[in-house]
């Protein structure tokens, strides 16, 4: 295989990796359900091989679970696992948080300012639109760190505890109030305060397991 031939099919990986990620994390691909590689190379319009290694990095992120001469499905929300991603998401995000506000390149900062112009606008949006708008948010920070071990670990964290919470939009307040937690944090980050942002990174993961347990 030529060299550009493997990173075509990388990336046809990357982008098939990308839009189911996205499903399982929303929760718009249920908890359970099967998924069919070639019904999904057939839906994007791309082989069946690179949408196989999607699913083992999606395997490998907690998202689908292979069973031998059964198939792929949805992985389920684990409830239990709430603690255990607020222990690591404790210690991390704040890390997260102080390195972005210390490290954050001129385009790094321009994409937070444009995320944050997002925010201010999106008081009371669709449910979808703010879901969205959190995870471009969380992902954005975690971009800004300059450490892509730090950045890639959370990104996977921060997904599964966004499947936790989609799994109880219809019971938790303020949505909207949750993901504009998420000014003052960016605005600390751009002020280049590192530590006001990773106490606020912090309050932040500490109020969602707390409002998800309140549900429990």
């Amino acid at each position: 295989m030529s060299v550009a031939a493997s990173e075509s099919r990388l990336s046809l990986a990357e982008q098939a990796y990308e839009v189911l990620c996205d499903r399982l994390v929303t929760l718009r691909i249920a908890p359970g359900t099967p998924i069919n590689d070639e019904q999904v190379a057939a839906e994007l319009g791309v082989g069946r091989t690179p949408v196989r290694e999607a699913l083992k990095r999606l395997e490998a992120d907690r998202l689908v679970v292979a069973f031998p001469r059964r198939g792929t499905f949805a992985s389920e929300v684990q409830i239990t696992d709430l603690g255990h991603l607020t222990e690591v998401r404790l210690r991390l995000e704040p890390l997260a948080a102080d390195c972005a506000a210390r490290r954050a390149t001129a385009l790094d900062r321009a994409v937070l300012t444009g995320l944050l112009a997002e925010l201010d606008a999106a008081d009371g949006g669709e449910v979808g639109e703010l879901i969205e708008l959190d995870l471009r948010l969380h992902r954005a920070l975690y971009a800004a760190t300059a450490n892509p071990f730090l950045s890639d670990t959370l990104v996977r964290y921060d997904n599964l505890a966004t499947r936790i919470w989609c799994l109880f939009l219809d019971r938790l307040p303020g949505l909207g109030g949750h993901v504009g937690e998420h000014g003052p944090l960016i605005r600390a980050v751009l002020a280049g305060d590192a530590a006001g942002a990773a106490d606020l990174a912090a309050e932040h993961v500490k109020r969602f397991e707390t409002t998800i347990r309140s549900l429990l």
